[in-house]
C-alpha cells in the first residue's frame, strides 16, 4: 500500500495476497472501441477488492457491461492505466510522481474524484498492550519495548510487522532515521499479516505492526496507533526526492479514483458511474469483511451489499 510521503504517497495494501506485476497482461476488454466493456485494476488489499466487486456487480447487473479485473502492483498500475491496459483504478493512496507525469503533463489519465474513504497508514499496537503500557504510544519509547516485541524473525531486535513487500512504505527509513532498535519483517501478504495479528491477539502477545484505515480487522482486534513525528509538507517533499530520508508520520489522505483519459471522455455510462462511485468506510469494511473473514466470493459479498443498500448505490447510476 502506498506510503503517502514517498514517491508513492500511500495501503495497502489488502486482496488476500501480494499482487504480482501483471502489467504485461492485457485484458481483452481494455480500451475496446464501441463495446460495452470495462477493465478495472484491483490492488492487492481487500478494501480495493471490495470497491471493484461492488463496481463490477453494478456495472454488469444495472448497466449491462462486461467487466474484467486485473491485479497489478500500485505503481505499475499507473503505467497500465496510462496505456489503456486498464480503464480505472478505484483506490489510490497517493502517488504524486505519477499524478504529475500522467495527469498533469501527459494527460493520459484523468482524476476520477474522491472515493469517499479517508485513508491513513500508521504503526499500531494491540489495545491490551497499550492499556498495560500507555507510554508505548509515543515512538520515543519504542526502544524501551524492543525486547518484548522481539520475534525469531526479527534478528534480536524488536519486530515491526509489515504485509506485502510490494507495498510502498516508509518503514525501513523510519526505523533507521528515528534510530529504533527494530527490524521490518514482511508477512508476505495482507492475508498473512492478518493471520499473524490474529494469532498474536488470541495469545494476548504484544506486537507492533504497520497497518491502515479503513480495515475491517479493527472490528475484531482493537488496535491503538503509535504517535510518530508529525507529518509535514517539508518531510513529504524531502521524501519524494529521496525516500530514504523520511522521518515523519504517514499522512491522512482522501483516497481517489483515476480513469484512463480516453475512457473518462468516451466511456459513456460506465465512466460516469465510476466517477459517481462514492461510499463510506463503513460500506467498504462491510464488503471487505464478508470477503476476508466470512470467505464469501467477492461477487456474492457485492450482491449482499447491493441488496442491503439501494439508497447508496442508486445515486451512482447515470441519469
Amino acid at each position: 500500500m502506498a506510503a503517502a510521503t514517498t514517491a508513492a504517497l500511500g495501503l495497502l495494501a489488502v486482496a488476500g495476497c501480494g499482487a504480482a506485476d501483471m502489467t504485461a497482461q492485457t485484458s481483452p476488454y481494455a480500451d475496446a472501441q464501441g463495446t460495452n466493456t470495462v477493465t478495472l485494476s484491483v490492488q492487492s488489499w481487500v478494501g480495493a477488492r471490495a470497491n471493484a466487486a461492488v463496481a463490477q456487480y453494478l456495472l454488469e447487473h444495472e448497466l449491462g457491461y462486461r467487466v474484467d479485473t486485473v491485479q497489478v502492483d500500485e505503481v505499475p498500475a499507473w503505467d497500465a492505466l496510462s496505456q489503456g491496459r486498464v480503464d480505472a483504478i478505484l483506490e489510490d493512496w497517493g502517488h504524486p510522481e505519477q499524478v504529475k507525469r500522467y495527469v498533469e503533463n501527459k494527460k493520459t489519465i484523468a482524476d476520477g474524484g474522491d472515493l469517499g474513504v479517508t485513508g491513513h497508514i500508521g504503526w499500531w499496537v494491540p489495545k491490551y498492550f497499550a492499556d498495560a503500557h500507555p507510554d508505548v504510544l509515543d515512538w520515543k519509547n519504542l526502544n524501551k519495548y524492543a525486547d518484548q516485541l522481539r520475534t525469531p524473525e526479527s534478528g534480536g531486535k524488536g519486530q515491526l510487522l509489515d504485509g506485502s513487500p510490494s507495498y510502498v512504505t516508509n518503514d525501513r527509513a523510519l526505523v533507521s532515521n528515528l534510530k529504533l532498535d527494530y527490524q521490518v519483517v514482511f508477512a508476505g501478504s495482507e492475508a498473512a499479516q492478518i493471520t499473524q495479528i490474529q494469532r498474536f491477539a488470541k495469545e494476548k502477545k504484544p506486537f507492533l505492526t504497520y497497518w491502515y484505515e479503513p480495515q475491517w480487522l479493527f472490528n475484531e482486534v482493537p488496535m491503538v496507533e503509535v504517535k510518530l513525528p508529525e507529518h509535514t509538507q517539508e518531510c513529504a517533499d524531502k521524501g519524494t526526492a529521496d525516500p530514504s530520508t523520511v522521518d515523519c508520520a504517514y499522512p491522512t489522505s482522501q483516497l481517489k479514483k483515476y480513469l484512463n483519459a480516453r475512457f473518462a471522455d468516451k466511456g459513456g455510462k460506465a465512466a460516469q458511474f465510476l466517477k459517481n462511485f462514492h461510499w463510506s468506510k463503513q460500506d467498504q469494511n462491510e464488503v471487505a469483511q464478508m470477503i476476508a473473514e466470512q470467505k464469501l466470493p467477492a461477487d456474492e459479498a457485492a450482491k449482499r451489499w447491493v441488496q442491503a443498500h439501494p439508497d447508496v448505490w442508486k445515486a451512482w447510476l447515470p441519469a
